[in-house]
């Protein structure tokens, strides 16, 4: 059967003052009335209901995120340690997945994008299963057609058209390709067979076990600790153990990079992973100014601006533009939007001056 692993463990700094230590980016309503997570849980609809649907995040947002969504069981979400990247996280699901289901097939997503056609992605994992289904040792992601040479996602590089694979264009997969500089991002889009790495994935829960066994062995032994101890009365103090002694890697690097039988789907669906204010800029309607508003704001000689703010208060601007303009009840940010990436930088600067209570 087919199960859904959220991952949900991110911090989202670049999310700052809104992202916070205890409700960081995925538990936030950036984009409408629902949070990331909530979306993204609601988007399968009836293709994977809550008893088959497990959410990994840290320790410190599993009761946040259990609040946020009643329909799972507490035994649903589960709380790691300390980060140590997607390829234990995922590892462990399988594991967890496997003891309750053998053939237990996976869909994994992060817990912070925004995908606009939600039949589309349902139909479109659907074709995913029934390709992992076809060859159990196969692995499928999505791939996102770039609309411009981005420097901040991975690529997935397109071989050989599969066909009869389904309703969305199937390719074999070539390689995958790290964040590249804007050269070769350039190269990348102009070629015409690079797509953005979604980071979604199907496959079985046994596959990618198998991947995790030969390429990451003494990652693989820890996480089966943990899984066999599940449920004990000694969990906690082995899964603390166990899981921090696992050197920490990313699902691309302990398994993508090696695996032979790999196809990505072309997604049908529009796709941002929201990763910075900026993004705003792309999902919500601006003013005619190109202003994007969230907040109770009036302006004067105001362009190109992102705005948010609490309904109850009023943010007033006159004459600036291209800004990043943030309140929350105890902090503000006033940002050049092109600058933005430094806000990863004071927050950093924050945390060394001690001021906590900020995080």
């Amino acid at each position: 059967m087919l199960h859904a692993v959220i991952m949900a463990g991110g911090a989202g700094t670049r999310f700052w003052p809104a992202s916070r230590v205890d409700r960081p980016k995925q538990l936030l309503e950036l984009v409408g009335s629902t949070s990331m997570i909530k979306a993204t849980i609601d988007r399968l609809g009836d293709l994977v209901p809550p008893e088959r649907t497990l959410v990994v995040t840290n320790q410190r947002l599993a009761e946040p995120i259990a609040a946020q969504l009643p329909q799972l069981s507490a035994a649903a979400i589960i709380g790691e340690p300390c980060k140590r990247d997607t390829a234990p996280c995922i590892g462990l699901a399988a594991m967890l997945l496997q003891r309750q289901d053998p053939d237990a097939t996976m869909v994994v997503m992060p817990s912070d994008h925004v995908i606009q056609d939600e039949h589309k992605f349902r139909e479109a994992v659907t074709q995913a299963d029934a390709l992992v289904q076809e060859r159990p040792q196969r692995i499928v992601t999505f791939g996102i057609p770039p609309t411009y040479a981005a420097e901040i996602f991975g690529y997935v590089e397109r071989a050989e058209p599969i066909s009869g694979a389904g309703s969305a264009a199937t390719y074999r997969v070539a390689q995958f390709r790290e964040k590249p500089q804007a050269a070769l991002a350039k190269q990348y889009l102009e070629s015409g067979s690079f797509y953005w790495n979604s980071g979604i994935f199907v496959w079985k829960a046994q596959t990618i076990l198998d991947q995790l066994a030969v390429h990451e062995p003494e990652m693989t032994t820890h996480l089966q600790a943990i899984t066999a101890a599940h449920g004990g009365k000694n969990f906690d103090e082995i899964f603390q153990e166990e899981f921090a002694a696992i050197d920490g890697r990313s699902i691309d690097y302990a398994v993508m990079e090696h695996a032979t039988d790999v196809v990505v789907i072309e997604a049908p669906f529009d796709w941002d992973d929201v990763g910075s204010w900026q993004s705003l800029s792309r999902l919500l309607d601006s003013d005619e100014d190109q202003n994007v508003i969230d907040a109770r704001h009036m302006g004067i000689d105001t362009t190109g601006c992102i705005i948010r703010g609490r309904p109850e208060h009023l943010i007033v601007t006159l004459g600036v533009s291209d800004c990043i303009i943030v309140q929350t009840p105890d902090a503000t940010l006033v940002a050049n939007k092109h600058d933005e990436e430094a806000i990863r930088e004071l927050v950093k600067m924050i945390e060394q001056r001690g001021w906590t209570e900020y995080l």
